[in-house]
């Protein structure tokens, strides 16, 4: 076996060590509930009278027997968005084929599944990261019944992974498989959709081809083709041994896609909690899961948006993940992906390249993953390093290729787009942040140049548009976009017209206490700013033509000025709050929700 890289095992050590007793408080609580007979037989006759009630006659005759397995479904399906559209007829497939393997399936719940794609830039995108919480609460309140023997989380997009994992952990006794549905097929070639995105922003073309453009993007059933968080999510699954190996990226309504769906039932009924061979969520996400998980994120360009859920997945795990972690982690890691908004091509690109199997492999040979872990699957990850096909309809596996089938999208470790991973921490007297610069040209990591400072997204565009903007370098402030302030809305707006300026021949960074997510793409962002200006960070401070530097290569973001004058500076007032949608029933999130640096959750 490859030797761990020693900085890899030196973060696991500390990550573990930092969290001994929380951890511990964690197993006690999954072993205090593991039970070896059905969960439903612990319920009184009432009780368990109303679990199989809807049931039919074949399936109240099996759940009465000890030997057979319960698998609650816990799904976000909803026929307005792409991704979980596919989940439609997914409880009628699941039952049948349970039924096959000698289990019965049961709807525990669902969960909601908001889109960052539709609500950006609308009021709503102000109950994007809270909805993770609210999901994380449901997948718990479906769960609470105490009538499952396994469980299977159908979900994919930005919140509702990290949420369902998280509500999932609170019930880590009962073995947890997600099961991801597939993205949809290529469409209109990214670097063609940035372009006109970027000429819309720049009033070259109009609405109506912007229009045209976007729906050739985004044009069937599905999840979404770019590595934002919703295929970063399908990733890590994978990285964390929670998928069926190598159900990640296969195509919604395909005969393989239907297989690797039905393995995930059978494989839930045989390790069960009342099986022979029960697989608690508990066994299988321990901290070199987490720390699997991280090196996948870096090893990919995945998500900014995974800076905050990692931390929140691995605290409800009974682990304290930080930053430094995942910069440490990140100084060792290779970019091995370079997938859209990255690079060109899309995640079928990477899937066809050789996609998730031949990461995990490479990273293997190169001791760069912790190998000896347990999954949903079995023990170790070498089950992952093979992909899925169909043998005469037989769901089999067979070797990723040993060379990327396509080096502009996947590369060995011998040969990285990057020797170190996507993410950077980035500190200084302006804050602590991250940075995601797998998409940033080295010449543009390095901005030095005047502070333009906004409260609001909406008035950066404004003055964009009117060319109010500084003619040359300048670095961009949007503050009060924290979780606090607002609920931490990803800022996807700035995107074209902060990349038509880099176009022009001109630098600019971001520099923001809000998000930017999977999409942050070639424009050096500095987000996630802790303290946020709510909290009276110094970014509450920034006045227009304070000179700041910013510097993605040290991973540095300094103001320039007269420190003792700026010390001695009041902070801005929070602009009057606009009457958001939904704005008031998330007001005791906001209220209570911890830093971003932390994973910005509500419940520690």
């Amino acid at each position: 076996m490859t030797t761990l890289h020693p900085v890899i095992a030196e973060v696991t050590a500390a990550i573990a060590e930092r969290s001994r007793d929380l951890r511990a408080q964690f197993m006690r609580r999954a072993d205090r509930y593991k039970s070896d007979a059905p969960r439903r037989k612990k319920l009184s006759c009432a009780n368990y009278a109303h679990v199989v009630a809807a049931s039919d006659d074949h399936d109240k005759f099996q759940q009465a027997l000890d030997a057979v397995p319960n698998i609650g479904i816990v799904t976000s399906y909803n026929d307005m968005l792409s991704a979980h559209q596919p989940y439609h007829d997914y409880p009628e497939k699941l039952r049948a084929f349970a039924r096959k393997v000698g289990a019965t399936t049961q709807v525990a719940g669902g969960v909601p599944a908001m889109c960052d794609g539709v609500t950006q830039g609308r009021p709503g995108m102000e109950l994007s990261l809270f909805s993770r919480d609210v999901i994380a609460m449901a997948t718990a309140v479906s769960l609470s019944h105490d009538a499952f023997d396994a469980a299977l989380m159908l979900g994919i997009c930005d919140k509702i992974v990290p949420g369902l994992v998280i509500g999932a952990l609170s019930f880590a006794h009962l073995p947890i498989i997600f099961v991801p549905s597939g993205p949809m097929s290529s469409g209109l070639p990214n670097p063609e959709k940035a372009k006109i995105r970027t000429m819309y922003a720049l009033g070259q073309v109009g609405r109506d081809k912007l229009l045209e453009a976007e729906m050739a993007s985004y044009h069937a059933a599905g999840t979404c083709t770019f590595y934002g968080t919703a295929n970063s999510n399908q990733m890590l699954m994978e990285m964390m041994g929670l998928h069926v190996p190598g159900a990640a990226f296969v195509a919604p309504g395909t005969g393989l896609r239907d297989a690797l769906t039905n393995a995930a039932v059978e494989r839930a009924a045989k390790t069960a909690e009342n099986s022979k061979n029960p697989k608690r969520m508990a066994d299988v996400i321990d901290v070199r899961a987490i720390v699997n998980g991280v090196i996948g994120l870096l090893a990919t360009g995945g998500s900014t948006n995974h800076a905050l859920h990692l931390p929140a997945m691995a605290r409800a795990a009974g682990y304290i993940l930080t930053l430094e972690d995942m910069d440490r982690l990140s100084s060792v890691v290779p970019l091995l992906a370079r997938v859209y908004p990255n690079g060109a091509g899309d995640v079928n690109h990477f899937h066809a390249a050789g996609g998730i199997g031949f990461v995990i492999r490479e990273l293997l040979s190169a001791g760069l993953l912790h190998g000896d872990v347990t999954t949903i699957w079995g023990e170790g990850m070498a089950d992952y390093t093979r992909e899925p096909y169909l043998n005469d309809g037989v769901l089999t596996w067979r070797d990723s290729p040993e060379q990327s089938l396509d080096e502009t999208i996947l590369r060995g470790v011998a040969n990285p787009f990057s020797p170190e991973g996507g993410l950077r921490e980035v500190k200084g007297n302006v804050g602590r942040a991250v940075a995601k610069v797998s998409a940033v040209k080295l010449e543009h990591q390095v901005v030095e140049g005047p502070a333009v400072v906004f409260d609001d997204q909406d008035d950066f565009l404004a003055a964009f548009k009117a060319k109010q903007l500084p003619e040359g370098d300048f670095i961009c402030v949007v503050r009060f976009q924290g979780p606090k302030a607002n609920g931490m809305p990803e800022l996807h707006s700035l995107t074209p017209a902060l990349s038509s300026i880099l176009d022009a021949g001109r630098k600019v960074a971001l520099v923001s206490d809000g998000r930017m997510s999977g999409a942050s793409g070639k424009v050096p962002a500095v987000i996630h700013l802790v303290p946020e200006a709510m909290d009276g960070g110094p970014i509450a401070k920034l006045q227009n033509g304070d000179l700041l530097r910013v510097d993605c290569e040290k991973g540095t973001i300094d103001y320039l000025g007269d420190a003792a004058e700026f010390a001695q500076r009041a902070n801005a007032e929070q602009p009057e709050e606009a009457d958001g949608v939904g704005r008031e029933l998330f007001a005791h999130m906001r209220r209570s929700v911890g830093p971003a640096d932390a994973g910005g959750a509500v419940f520690w």
